[in-house]
């Protein structure tokens, strides 16, 4: 589990790191780091020597880390030149070094940026306009040289220091002109512009570079899993075990209108730990023929004893899903109120009910149904957003996105790396709410669970989406991301599960 540091925090760490050290020592150990990771790309496309690089260097620590890393790159003999945005405030030092490793500047003062970069054609840009105490889009000659560097054809390599310039480090906004980064090298700790929000695509490749900064005090912002973090938390069933002992998992899901959510969500649900799966609901007909283990029944109340429940998948919203919701937030086991359930929850009477819950709930709200809870859009701070939720209501919310955040009631939160694009397509939420009250009727806490079930259900839609390679010869074998349907992903939970515990 990594930690996602507010830049406060990191700030202050680095103040108290920086109090130990030689002038510079943070600095020069950083632009090792950034320098090594650009000899490396340069490496893959033919080596550094004679390598065109350019350094968009703003005002400050981030420029003068950008002008040590392009001296160590002009001493193995790459033509580095620096773009001065901010000539008044380039890190004297760092210009110093760069020209004493033969390293030159873009003479922007007689050269507008565009033509700057045009005219010397860059193999690989280094990003060191601001850094982490940057706020908002960029403006003035650094939105222009960020627009020209998009419009070079062929576009160079693009590493980003620390962040991407243009984006809120705190929540990953991006209110403006931003780098659209191939590589973000960032030191020390990770940030929260490089775990959530718009930001996290502009960063590209997260690179985390060691330079002796020991993790901030306090609180991080949130909390990153890594797969073995999900494989542990993952229940597996022993010698004793039977499907009882395993937790059965209990789904009101579905309606004569959308029978589909309701397969959706089973599939889901028994490709999670629960040894036994119950369907209460209008399509018990269609559910069991598509899944013949799951037991069946017409309504909550006649579905017999289970560990979990899953409401509110295509269940509609007329008074026969207002009763079966009830029915199932007054039972005394963890829920997962999800889709048309989340609706009738904005009701006060029932968003009472949740308050008033003694077991664990896990709300699922996509940013739409955010508001129906909230009663205010989620705003650019995605995590503060599902936090104040999850402490009002006192439930643990599952912010659903391509970074899908957790929270919990205490204040914990948690986002998950493993979101991409290709799940937003209609079904896969059934699908992840289907394995996430298989794994609360396994017995994993709320938090764990929500966690778990969106971090598999991430690589499950990555690996439904793989990459193919065709075998029409009209097309010269050229490979493509197949494009994915909720059942693709209920399919893949089964082998994405079953690699967990295998080493990487």
């Amino acid at each position: 589990m990594r930690g996602v540091w507010r830049v406060a925090d990191v700030r202050a760490a680095e103040e108290r790191l920086m109090a130990t050290l030689p002038p510079l020592t943070l600095m020069r150990r950083a632009a090792e780091g950034l320098a090594r990771r650009c000899a490396q790309l340069l490496g893959d496309s033919g080596g550094v020597y004679g390598r065109r690089v350019a350094l968009l260097v703003g005002a400050g620590n981030n420029g003068g880390d950008a002008l040590f890393a392009g001296a160590l790159l002009a001493r193995r003999g790459a033509a580095v030149r620096a773009l001065l945005l901010a000539p008044e405030r380039t890190h004297a030092d760092g210009l110093a070094e760069l020209r004493r490793s033969g390293g030159g500047v873009l003479a922007v003062s007689a050269t507008p940026a565009p033509d700057a970069l045009r005219e010397f054609a860059p193999d690989l840009v280094i990003d060191g306009i601001v850094g982490i105490g940057g706020r908002g889009g960029l403006r003035g000659p650094a939105a222009e040289a960020v627009a020209a560097l998009d419009a070079l054809r062929p576009r160079p390599l693009v590493v980003a220091v620390d962040v991407p310039s243009g984006v809120d480090v705190d929540t990953g906004a991006v209110d403006g002109p931003a780098v659209r980064a191939d590589v973000t090298v960032t030191f020390g700790c990770l940030k929260p512009a490089l775990a959530v929000g718009p930001a996290v695509p502009l960063a590209g490749l997260v690179d985390l570079v060691d330079i002796g900064l020991s993790d901030p005090e306090g609180e991080p912002a949130a909390w990153l899993p890594d797969r073995e973090d999900i494989a542990a938390w993952w229940p597996e069933p022993g010698p004793s075990s039977d499907k009882y002992s395993r937790g059965v998992a209990g789904l009101a899901t579905g309606s004569a209108g959308f029978p589909g959510a309701a397969l959706l969500s089973v599939a889901g649900a028994l490709a999670g730990p629960a040894g036994m799966v119950r369907y209460a609901g209008p399509v018990a007909v269609d559910v069991v023929r598509a899944h013949p283990s799951v037991v069946i029944s017409d309504s909550v109340a006649s579905a017999g004893r289970v560990q979990a429940w899953l409401v509110g998948s295509g269940i509609g919203t007329d008074d026969r899903a207002v009763a079966e919701l009830k029915a199932v937030l007054a039972a005394p086991v963890p829920v997962v109120v999800d889709a048309d359930a989340i609706t009738l929850a904005g009701d006060p009477a029932v968003t009472d009910l949740l308050r008033k819950r003694p077991a664990p709930t896990v709300v699922t709200p996509h940013d739409r149904e955010y508001v129906r809870l909230a009663g205010q859009p989620v705003g650019p701070d995605r995590l503060a957003a599902a936090r104040e939720l999850a402490e009002r209501l006192g439930v643990v919310v599952l912010l659903k996105g391509y970074r899908t955040v957790v929270a919990h009631p205490d204040g914990g939160a948690w986002v998950n790396p493993t979101g991409t694009p290709m799940l937003a397509t209609a079904g896969t939420g059934d699908v992840l709410a289907g394995l996430l009250v298989s794994l609360l009727a396994g017995g994993v806490p709320a938090e764990r669970a929500a966690l778990a079930a969106a971090y598999v259900h991430g690589l499950a839609a990555r690996l439904a989406a793989s990459p193919i390679r065709t075998d029409d010869d009209s097309l010269d074998g050229v490979t493509s991301s197949r494009p994915i349907t909720a059942q693709d992903v209920a399919r893949a939970l089964p082998i994405v599960i079953g690699s967990l515990a295998e080493p990487y």
